[in-house]
């Protein structure tokens, strides 16, 4: 049976998932909008007046919040965007969100309470924090406020190719995945392996959570670095040390190991 295509809007999708969800889907031949700050129609979740716009016409959506989900008051506009959503005729919601952490999920039974079909997607820290995000090396160092905590760490392409099976088939309706990648690892062994496939002088610097925040604190406002340092704080501690099956269940086939995120990066550069 072929396909329906339905119109697909993708929020935030400039980010590391979003773009990545919108690749998938275009090349598939649906029809996708992305909708950010910086699109041709503008979306702002700190502004209302620019949700029903960019909502217009859409059949499917794929939610991601800025600056992030476990932010205070992300709950409460999570819910004023799913009544709008579904006042606008959205048919199904694919959420991103935090694995392990209970912050976020306030905003995930929003999406729940909405009457909106949906999937949740709760991810561990993603590969691409190492070449894209807060985990790119500087001057050879990678400096982050984790010691010998391990982290199964997620790969980008894997959470997108969840999304559009979540969006495009409603099979995954209802359903909450924890999406990791297939073994744990500690920060000092991803830099590494980093290190031995470049061939590069790389390094890992823990860091205590006070200098992160003296880090952070030139490019973020307080409140933001205070909020950052205390969910790193929890999601650090190692209770999220271990392998989950979301991906395999999704997909029929294992997450992406690290090592082949590497090579994947390194032949990009």
């Amino acid at each position: 049976m072929a396909e329906i295509h339905k119109n697909t809007v993708v929020f935030g999708g400039a980010g590391k998932t979003g773009r990545r969800v919108a690749d998938r889907l275009s090349a598939r031949g649906w029809p996708v909008r992305l909708a950010s700050r910086s699109t041709q129609v503008p979306f702002d979740w700190t502004d209302e007046g620019t949700w029903s716009r960019a909502l217009a016409g859409a059949n499917l959506a794929y939610l991601t919040y800025f600056p992030d989900l476990a932010i205070p008051g992300a709950a409460d506009a999570v819910r004023r965007f799913t009544r709008a959503a579904a006042s606008s005729g959205v048919e199904k919601l694919v959420l991103l969100a935090g694995r392990g952490e209970p912050q976020v999920h306030p905003a995930e039974q929003a999406v729940r309470d909405s009457g909106i079909a949906f999937t949740i997607l709760e991810c561990a820290f993603f590969n691409q924090n190492f070449n894209e995000g807060l985990l790119a090396p500087v001057d050879g160092v990678i400096a982050f406020p984790a010691t010998h905590v391990g982290e199964p760490l997620l790969d980008c392409d894997d959470v997108a190719d969840v999304a559009v099976a979540a969006l495009i088939d409603d099979a995954h309706a209802g359903q909450t995945y924890e999406l990791t990648g297939p073994r744990v690892l500690t920060f000092e062994q991803a830099t590494s392996m980093l290190a031995e496939a470049s061939g590069q002088p790389l390094r890992y610097q823990p860091m205590s959570f006070e200098a992160y925040a003296s880090v952070l604190a030139p490019y973020l406002p307080p409140e933001q670095v205070a909020f950052t340092i205390d969910l790193f704080r929890w999601v650090l501690d190692g209770h999220n040390a271990s392998v989950s099956d979301g991906v395999e269940r999704v997909l029929g086939r294992k997450p992406k190991e690290f090592a082949a995120f590497v090579r994947d990066a390194l032949r990009a550069a």
